[in-house]
C-alpha cells in the first residue's frame, strides 16, 4: 500500500486514493444489497407458504398483516385498498371500478418496491463506467510528469524511463480492477430485481383473481 503512494506526483497519488475509495464503496454496496436480497428471499418464501396455505380469505388477510418481505408488503397494500373500497370513500383516488382501483394500487406498490431495491445501482453503474477513465487520467498525468523529469535529467535510457512510466500505469490497472466488480455487481443485482418484479407481478395477478372471486370484500 505504501508503494502505491510513493509515486512522485500528488495528482497520481490522489487518483489512486480516489479509486481505492470507489472500490470500498463498491464492495460495501454489494455486500449490503446481497445481505438484503438473501433476507428478502427468505421472508418472501416464508410468507407465500403461509399465505397460500390459508384456509380462507380472512385468514390470508391475517397472514398478510403479520407478514414480512416484499410480497407481504404488496399483500398489505392490496388488503388496505380493499378495506378502503368497502368503506365507500368518496374521493378521486377511489373513483372507478373496484377492479381498476385495486389493480392500480397493486401496480403502484410494485413500482415502489422496485424503486426501493434499485437504490445503489446508479452508484455501481457510475463507478463501473468512470473508474477506467479515472485510472487513465492518472496514467496520462503520471507519464507527463515522468517525461518532464526525464527531460530535466537529460537521460532517456531504459532504466530511467521504465520506472516512472511503469508506476504511472498502475493507475490504469487499479481503475480497471475497480470497475470490474462494480459492473458485475450491477448486472447481478439488476437481474435480481427483474426476477423480484416478476414474482411480485405474478402474486399481484393471483391476488386480483382472489379479490374478484370474493367480490372485493376483506
Amino acid at each position: 500500500m505504501n508503494g502505491l503512494f510513493s509515486i512522485n506526483s500528488p495528482v497520481v497519488s490522489g487518483t489512486l486514493l480516489l479509486l481505492i475509495l470507489l472500490s470500498i464503496a463498491t464492495w460495501s454496496i454489494a455486500f449490503y444489497k446481497l445481505k438484503r436480497q438473501l433476507q428478502d428471499k427468505k421472508r418472501n418464501q416464508t410468507f407465500q407458504q403461509a399465505f397460500w396455505a390459508a384456509g380462507n380469505w380472512q385468514e390470508a388477510a391475517r397472514h398478510a398483516e403479520q407478514g414480512e418481505g416484499d410480497v407481504a408488503t404488496l399483500a398489505q397494500a392490496g388488503f388496505a385498498e380493499i378495506k378502503a373500497l368497502n368503506s365507500e370513500r368518496q374521493d378521486l383516488m377511489h373513483t372507478g371500478a373496484p377492479q381498476e382501483v385495486l389493480e392500480r394500487q397493486l401496480r403502484q406498490q410494485v413500482q415502489n418496491i422496485q424503486r426501493y431495491h434499485e437504490r445503489g445501482l446508479a452508484e455501481l453503474a457510475t463507478i463501473g463506467s468512470t473508474s477506467p477513465f479515472v485510472g487513465l487520467f492518472g496514467t496520462v498525468w503520471g507519464i507527463m510528469h515522468a517525461l518532464q523529469e526525464i527531460g530535466v535529467s537529460g537521460s532517456a535510457s531504459l532504466d530511467v524511463v521504465a520506472g516512472p512510466i511503469g508506476e504511472a500505469l498502475i493507475a490504469t490497472a487499479i481503475g480497471i480492477a475497480t470497475a470490474l466488480p462494480a459492473v458485475l455487481a450491477y448486472n447481478f443485482f439488476l437481474r435480481g430485481i427483474k426476477l423480484r418484479v416478476t414474482e411480485l407481478e405474478n402474486f399481484a395477478h393471483d391476488f386480483m383473481r382472489l379479490a374478484l372471486k370474493h367480490n372485493f370484500k376483506g
